[in-house]
């Protein structure tokens, strides 16, 4: 009998919880960022910015890497030395990723513990997401579009 209840308190739990969830991410989704006014608003638009740019981020370098696939393959009956071009973007990838997250968390530190910090995080990261974007479609670019 014990067990059911907490089940039940369990799942209770679970749909407030989830509940609540939903209710932020709507309100989230319910801002008008071309007339942000609150810092709690600045901070979401802001967040917002970077996941738009991580997610043209991401479809991008799917994009490069199957690039760099039909290179390596083209190349592949030239010798191993000249196979790499997809290891080479995963580990430039893998570093540019460390670098934004780190530089962002440092430029952060202007507003430490204050309601702007997260503000300024993540326009760091957008901004710098954006750039890395544009470097991948060169990339795909030059690898024949």
């Amino acid at each position: 009998m014990k067990r059911g209840i907490v089940k039940s308190a369990l799942a209770a739990a679970l749909l407030v919880t989830g509940g609540a969830i939903l209710q932020a991410q709507a309100q989230e989704d319910a801002i008008d960022c071309a007339n942000a006014q609150t810092q709690a608003e600045l901070n979401s638009c802001a967040y917002q910015d970077f996941e738009k740019a991580d997610k043209e981020l991401n479809r991008v370098y799917r994009k490069a890497l199957k690039k760099q696939e039909e290179v390596d393959r083209e190349v592949a009956d030239m010798g191993p030395n000249y196979v790499g071009a997809v290891k080479a973007l995963k580990k430039a990838q893998r570093a540019w990723i460390d670098f934004r997250d780190g530089h962002c968390e440092g430029v952060g530190f202007e507003a430490r513990g204050g309601s702007m910090e997260p503000m300024l995080v993540s326009g760091c990261m957008a901004q710098l997401t954006l750039e890395r974007t544009k470097q991948l479609r060169e990339l795909v670019k030059s690898a024949g579009d």
